[in-house]
Order: C-alpha cells, then sequence, then structure tokens
C-alpha cells in the first residue's frame, strides 16, 4: 500500500512541476536544448553599467531568464575558457569601447536600442541613450537567445516607429470590464494605494518587454470619479509601479466632469469658467504624477457627453482639454468614434463628415483616434476613410485586441493578419504608395505626434486573456505598435516558440492554424462583406434577424438588407454613397462589382442572390460555401490539436483543446442560423457539400444566451 501511495504522490509531482497556467505568457524562459558557447556565456557572464529602479530591472530579468533558459550547461561548452563579461549592458555615454557605430545610436532617440558584437572585445554590447532603451534591447536579445536566433553582422539598430503605443483598458472602478472576456479588472481600486499587488510588476514587465508604453486605466465610457483626489492617490501608485518600464498612466477624462465633480452648471468647452476648470484639474493630476500621459476622451457618442452638448465642434472640446495639459507635455487623444444620437442614413460615414472639415483645427498636442473601419471592430472592414483624408492633422490607430465580435474568448482568432491586413492598405491620398502604416507613423504628412491605442484583453483569469492563444493577440499588438511593418507569419512563429516549445513539428502546423484563424471565423461569422449581424447588446453568437428597438443602426437587418431581391448595403452613388469618401481610385476599384475584392463585396453592393462571382457560382452558393469552410476548418483545427498531445505541457494543452471543440460547436451554430434565415429570402436551395442547418430557424431565434461577461 505504501508503495502505491509513494508512486501517486511522484506522479502528482511530476505532473505539478511539468503544469503551467499561461501566467509566465511569453516569458516562459524554458531549458534550451543543447545552449551554445555563445548563449551560455551571455547569460552566465555580464555586466551593467548604472544604478537606477530600470537597471535593477534588467539585472532580475537577466537572472530569472539565465537561471530558466540554461538549466544545464552543453558539455562540449563547458570546458571552454568564458570570455568576461561576455555581456555589457550600458548606455551609450557609460561605454568605454572603441569602434562604437556612434553615428547610428545618435539617431536611437530616448527608447531606441542596439544589439550588436563588439568585434575587438569579442563582448555582446546592448546599448542606448536611456536607461528604458535598455530594457527593452535586453528583453529583445533574451528573445533571439530564446528562439535561437543570432545577432547579424552589422548588428540589430531598433527604434520605435510610433511614439506613444497604448493600451485601452475599458475597466470600470467596480472592476467589470466592458468587452472584456477574461475575468474582472487586474487593477484592485479599493485595496489601492495601501496594496500594490504583485501583478501590477508582471503587466509592466509583460508590456515592456514588447515595447508598450502606455496604459489608459479606465473605460472610454469614463467615470468622472476617478478625477476625484481619492482616486487620484491610487492612479499615482500605480503610475509610480509602471514608472521604471517605461509606461506611463493616462486617464479617460468624462466631458461633464465640470458638472459632475466640479458642481459647475455647464461643461461648455468655450465657458472660461470650465476651461479653469480642467487647467485646474490637470494641474492638480500632475502634482500627483509629474509624467501623467494625458486624456483619452469619448465624446458625443453611444450616450457619452460631448461638445455637442453646447453646439460646440470636436476641436472646440479637444483643444480645450489641450490646453489644459499643453505646459506639462500631456497629450489628447480624442476619439473619431462619433455617430448622431438619430439614426442617420449611414453611420459608415458620420465620423469623416464630422472630423474632415476640421483638419488643422486641433492644437499640436491633439491626435485623433481612429477606429480600423468605420463601423465597429468588425472581423472584416474596409480601411476606416479618414486614413490619409486629413493631411494637417495626426490619426491614430485604434485596434480592437480583445474580441467583441470574433468569438469573445473561446475562438481562436490571431489578429496579426488583421492589423497587417490594414496597416497594409493604400489610401491612395498622396498617390500610390499612401498606405496607412505611413499616416499612423507620421511619415506620409510629416507628423511627429504619433500614437497607437489597443483595446485591451486583459482580465484576472489566471493566463491574462482568457484563451492561451489570446496572449498572442497582446503580443502582436505591441510588436506591431512599435514597428507597424512586421510579418504576421514571423510574430506568430516566434510568439510560439517563446511561449510554448521551438520543436518544429509543433511551430510549424500550429502557426498555420494561427495564421488562418482570423479569415475562418470571418468565413463562419460574416463572410463577403456581410457585417453587424452578431446578437444584440453581448454581441454572443449570431443574430441576423436582429431588427427594430430605438436605433437601426444597432440592428442587423440595417446592414444586410436581405430581402427576396438581394442581399448587401449599397454605398455606391445609388445608395448611401459613402464610397465617395475614399481616393478616387479607390471609388473605382470598389465601386465596381466586377473589381472590388469579393471579401468587400457586400459592404459596398446589394447584389441579388443570382449574381455570379468570380468563381462562377451563384452568390448564394458562395455565401453558404463560405460558411461551410469555416466550420470545416474550426473542426480540423481540433483534429490538428489533438496530434499536438505530448508535445506540450498537459494543463495549456486541455485548455487550448476545450476551446477549440467550443468554438468548432459554436462556428455550426453560426452556420445553421444565418443559413437557415438567409435561406427564407433567397429560397434557393444550399450547394453541394454545405450541410443543412439542423434545427428550424425559430430554434436559432429562441436561444437567448444569459451573463454573457463584457455587456
Amino acid at each position: 500500500m505504501r508503495f502505491v501511495y509513494a508512486f501517486l504522490l511522484l506522479f502528482l509531482l511530476r505532473i505539478s512541476a511539468f503544469a503551467n497556467d499561461g501566467y509566465k505568457l511569453w516569458l516562459q524562459y524554458y531549458p534550451i536544448e543543447n545552449p551554445s558557447y555563445w548563449q551560455t556565456s551571455t547569460l552566465k557572464n555580464y555586466q551593467i553599467i548604472g544604478t537606477s529602479e530600470t537597471i535593477d530591472i534588467i539585472k532580475t530579468e537577466l537572472e530569472t531568464a539565465a537561471a530558466g533558459l540554461i538549466s544545464k550547461i552543453n558539455p562540449s561548452v563547458k570546458n571552454q575558457k568564458n570570455t568576461s563579461n561576455a555581456l555589457l549592458i550600458a548606455k551609450y555615454q557609460d561605454l568605454n569601447l572603441n569602434e562604437i557605430p556612434k553615428e547610428q545610436i545618435s539617431q536611437l532617440g530616448n527608447e531606441g536600442y542596439a544589439i550588436f558584437l563588439h568585434n575587438k572585445s569579442k563582448q555582446t554590447v546592448v546599448t542606448a541613450n536611456s536607461d528604458i532603451g535598455l530594457l527593452y534591447g535586453t528583453f529583445r536579445l533574451l528573445q533571439m537567445i530564446q528562439v535561437g536566433k543570432i545577432i547579424p553582422k552589422e548588428g540589430i539598430f531598433q527604434t520605435p516607429k510610433i511614439n506613444h503605443r497604448v493600451l485601452n483598458h475599458w475597466d470600470n472602478l467596480d472592476r467589470t470590464v466592458e468587452r472584456g472576456y477574461a475575468g474582472f479588472s487586474i487593477w484592485n481600486w479599493h485595496r489601492l494605494p495601501r496594496h500594490i499587488d504583485q501583478q501590477y510588476h508582471d503587466y509592466a514587465r509583460a508590456n515592456a518587454s514588447i515595447g508598450i508604453n502606455g496604459t489608459v486605466l479606465t473605460n472610454v465610457n469614463a467615470n468622472s470619479l476617478v478625477l476625484t483626489p481619492a482616486y487620484l492617490e491610487k492612479v499615482k501608485a500605480l503610475a509610480d509601479v509602471f514608472r521604471p518600464y517605461g509606461i506611463k498612466v493616462y486617464l479617460t477624462a468624462r466631458f461633464s466632469s465640470p458638472i459632475e465633480i466640479g458642481k459647475l452648471p455647464t461643461a461648455d468647452p468655450l465657458d472660461e469658467d470650465v476651461q479653469a476648470w480642467w487647467k485646474d484639474k490637470a494641474k492638480e493630476i500632475y502634482e500627483y504624477i509629474p509624467d501623467f500621459g494625458g486624456f483619452v476622451v469619448k465624446a458625443d457618442s453611444e450616450g457619452q457627453p460631448g461638445p455637442h452638448n453646447y453646439k460646440r465642434t470636436q476641436a472646440d472640446g479637444a483643444n480645450m482639454l489641450a490646453e489644459a495639459l499643453e505646459p506639462y507635455g500631456g497629450i489628447v487623444m480624442w476619439r473619431a468614434f462619433v455617430y448622431s444620437e438619430h439614426t442617420p442614413d449611414d453611420r459608415h460615414k458620420q465620423a469623416y463628415n464630422e472630423f474632415k472639415p476640421l483638419d488643422g483645427k486641433f492644437k499640436e498636442n491633439v491626435i485623433i483616434q481612429v477606429k480600423n473601419g468605420a463601423i465597429d471592430f468588425q472581423p472584416r472592414e474596409p480601411f476606416h476613410p479618414m486614413f490619409g483624408a486629413m493631411p494637417a492633422t495626426p490619426l491614430m490607430m485604434e485596434f480592437q485586441i480583445t474580441q467583441e465580435y470574433l468569438g469573445h474568448d473561446t475562438h481562436l482568432a490571431f489578429l496579426a493578419p488583421l492589423f497587417e491586413e490594414v496597416l497594409k492598405e493604400d489610401t491612395f491620398r498622396e498617390g500610390a504608395g499612401s498606405q496607412i502604416a505611413k499616416v499612423i507613423d507620421g511619415t506620409l504628412h510629416n507628423h511627429k505626434l504619433t500614437a497607437m491605442a489597443g483595446v485591451a484583453n486583459i482580465g484576472s483569469d489566471r493566463n491574462w486573456t482568457g484563451h492561451h492563444f489570446h496572449q498572442a493577440n497582446w503580443y502582436t499588438y505591441g510588436k506591431m505598435a512599435w514597428d507597424p511593418y512586421l510579418n504576421s507569419a514571423e510574430i506568430a512563429e516566434e510568439w510560439l516558440k517563446l511561449t510554448f516549445t521551438s520543436d518544429k513539428n509543433f511551430v510549424e502546423p500550429i502557426q498555420n492554424m494561427m495564421l488562418a484563424s482570423r479569415e475562418m471565423v470571418v468565413n463562419y461569422m460574416t463572410p463577403l462583406g456581410l457585417h453587424h449581424i452578431m446578437a444584440e447588446s453581448h454581441h454572443y453568437g449570431p443574430g441576423p434577424w436582429v431588427t427594430g428597438g430605438r436605433r437601426a443602426d444597432w440592428t442587423a437587418t440595417y446592414y444586410h438588407q436581405a430581402s427576396e431581391t438581394g442581399i448587401g448595403f449599397d454605398r455606391t452613388k445609388t445608395g448611401s454613397n459613402a464610397l465617395e469618401q475614399y481616393a478616387e481610385p479607390i471609388q473605382k476599384l470598389w465601386g465596381d462589382v466586377e473589381t472590388i475584392p469579393e471579401e468587400h463585396l457586400l459592404w459596398f453592393h446589394h447584389l441579388p442572390w443570382s449574381h455570379k462571382l468570380q468563381n462562377g457560382k451563384s452568390l448564394w452558393d458562395n455565401i453558404a460555401i463560405h460558411y461551410q469552410k469555416g466550420v470545416d476548418e474550426a473542426k480540423a483545427n481540433v483534429k490538428l490539436w489533438e496530434t499536438m498531445q505530448g508535445k506540450i505541457d498537459h494543463e495549456r494543452f486541455a485548455h487550448v483543446h476545450s476551446f477549440l471543440k467550443i468554438q468548432a460547436e459554436e462556428a455550426i451554430w453560426w452556420k445553421d442560423a444565418c443559413l437557415a434565415y438567409f435561406s427564407q429570402f433567397s429560397k434557393l436551395p444550399l450547394p453541394d457539400g454545405v450541410e443543412n442547418p439542423a434545427h428550424d430557424l425559430e430554434y436559432y431565434k429562441s436561444i437567448k444566451p444569459r451573463h454573457v461577461p463584457g455587456i
């Protein structure tokens, strides 16, 4: 009997030793198999010059990495003579080495870094002009060591192409998270400022490792209380934690705060008392947080107060706040997600119509935050027409990392292809080659104020993001905010190797699965330009039948306009003419049903069910085939993942396996519900190879998920 107990104990200990709940994200530092002499000497023999909180973080990171990566030294390198201080980390001004590429280092700015092999001393050198640059460079070196990359002969000289790389937390003060699918908010406001949770340090460390340098702590649907002294003390405590990691804190500013907490009778941006109140509030904030980043503002949208309340422009509102922040170097990120409280002819057009006439009328420390598409983070949208259309005003990108319309937490949807697709789009505003990435990094119109925002997918779940693979979307956002020209495939490969294993038998097939996953979700949710056909309010699951209510443009029927004559939203000259907001080459390309990319077809055109697509099949057949393709891909992912058992730890394998099965089930739900609904209009049979819905339409309409998180 004792033998049995002993065996069980050893078994349990073995299981726990290999357990991995995902908390370490991409900072796993699992042992390198047969480490090279360079890897061993670099991690075991280093010198760091300087003293600061950031330098202490670098030292701790190197110790952590060395303990994990080099668990045992390869016998082939054990007896080689180690180079003293094989790794040297120091600011450029503290280096005492010849043959340093001074001109390149001078161009690194305050956040860039250089990594190179110094020929004379045979040292690996990480240098920068600041401690934060050293931190970024150290993380990059460790990532290269983990995935087995070597330093190129010419060295690495990296400078972020975008200045403000910010996570937007849609977190409320009661710890609920709007569009959050990974538990509650990680900010425990009740305990702050007296208790600093270790997770705050771990959060900052993870962000620094991918170059994120700002965090917006609160929801864009803002609560004025966060601007009161009781909460500013709490914000200060977080800012103090984040500062050594190079992260600034931002807050959302509720436009009506002068009334709600200032006891003024108005929030009119042209009122002198209101202007004075905001200046006093900014002064107060900077007394708590000297490096406070600034405000994010959602105004005149979805019930939020704004300058419209006083018949003022968006520039009037933004400039008032910008003037208050200007003496301290703060910025205003003013969201362009503005649409009328009255249902217009086409919501697609409203932000452009609102902001385009204001080009050049914003203060220099204002940047307009524009969603990647004109409606609302749909699985696929054409790029927002504002990009490139406001040459005198800096624009920033707003991506959604959390998957509000992409299956919430259980659906695998690697977002790098979505981000890359948008950033590579040519706006043609300054002729061919006017890519959106050039708008965002300021090079198209020579703007120095540049920024990118990502709506965070982080919560209190032990693995941070609900789905383990959704960590990749946080990672991707950081990498693309640093460099919007990066390649999705390379990001996926690196994240897999950092997070799971470098075994090519795992990495290659799962990399392919990741890269195809977003298109798979588009197929089983909204193919061929369909959009906004999810269930109302919580947006979980299909709802192409959603209609009525107080706003037409919050319904599915408004957007797909399905009838017996056809389907799609006409945005050409014969319809809303939203297409006119794009440059002429785009209008010509997308305005013609024969030349428009088919992924945008029903976004801009209302077409009969019998319309022939490029493959010679009817529109109806193609819609059905896409839905079935998405289902088949989701099922195939389950089978593929099952072949990976044993290649990674059991805990994460089982967790992902469970979620992939949920995704496959819900892909069928989407397919069946949508085809059952649209078939009542097309009155056509399903093409060969497409499975019939398992139930009738009324069954799918009767499904009412309860207590869906993130509302």
